[in-house]
């Protein structure tokens, strides 16, 4: 459960459309809202007990510890070990240089970074070059007739959005959407089956593939950490239900999360996010 104070939401520097909306629903229900300085956490700021964080990974790496935040997100091979059931496609990671040798068309992404562009590749050897060998995650081409993303907490949908269709954004509410049904149909089919491989607070983007580039049908697109999702059109307070439990106060972490726990960082000093007020 959440602090009994209402607390702090801290936001990266590097502002943004989701970043206004989560901070006027948290200003709403009482909370400090505080845009966090490029040098770090300010001294008044650091180890309150009460604070969560919403921005990107790389500013979370160096203020998650000052802050006594913990951070959750989905393993990185959380979406290559679902069943096909789920996914509609096969997928698998490898290193960069054994997925230069596989024909294509082919999709492929870096499972954790943006090192190079998610894009569908003709084939393994046009993947662009990057330093070091690492891991790719890959995967059989589908088209998707439209995507919804979906925030979940504890299992349920707090709140969602279409945010695309047929590849290009187009959003608009889950809520009152024709294929609410549906979506809510095989998001609870999914958490039933796997549930219990994600975190409690966890972003859910599902589509509905179109054959006869995929069976047709609905199918997960991916997992993302709720603290650095874009809401699109989805209800901001409902959002930031499930954005606070997912960067929330090291001292209210459930059991069941800590296995989610995103791991502190191992570069020298990059945890040092403490500057003088």
């Amino acid at each position: 459960m959440l602090s009994p104070r209402p607390g702090l939401l801290a936001l990266a520097p590097h502002r943004s459309t989701t970043a206004a909306l989560l901070a006027g629903a948290a200003r709403g229900r009482g909370m400090e809202v505080a845009v966090l300085p490029v040098g770090g956490v300010p001294e008044p700021y650091a180890g309150r007990g009460d604070a969560h964080y919403y921005g990107g990974p790389r500013f979370a790496a160096r203020v998650a510890r000052p802050l006594g935040v913990a951070l959750l997100e989905p393993d990185d091979g959380w979406l290559d070990g679902l069943p096909y059931a789920f996914t509609g496609r096969h997928i698998r990671r490898l290193p960069l240089s054994g997925a230069r040798r596989l024909p294509g068309p082919l999709f492929a992404k870096p499972p954790t970074d943006k090192s190079f562009p998610a894009a569908v590749y003709g084939s393994g050897a046009e993947l662009p070059d990057v330093v070091g060998d690492p891991l790719v995650q890959v995967s059989s081409v589908v088209t998707w007739a439209e995507e919804f993303r979906l925030f979940l907490l504890d299992g349920e949908i707090r709140t969602g959005s279409r945010y695309a269709v047929h590849g290009l954004l187009d959003v608009a509410p889950l809520a009152g959407h024709p294929q609410e049904p549906a979506v809510r149909a095989f998001a609870r089919r999914l958490v039933e089956a796997c549930g219990a491989t994600l975190p409690a607070a966890v972003v859910l983007d599902v589509g509905r593939t179109v054959p006869p580039a995929g069976p047709g049908g609905w199918a997960v697109v991916e997992a993302n950490m709720a603290w650095f999702s874009n809401v699109y059109a989805a209800d901001p307070g409902r959002a930031l239900d499930v954005a606070l439990r997912s960067a929330g106060p090291e001292g209210l972490l459930r059991d069941r999360d800590r296995a989610f726990r995103r791991a502190a960082p191992t570069v020298p000093g990059a945890s040092r996010g403490v500057v003088p007020e």
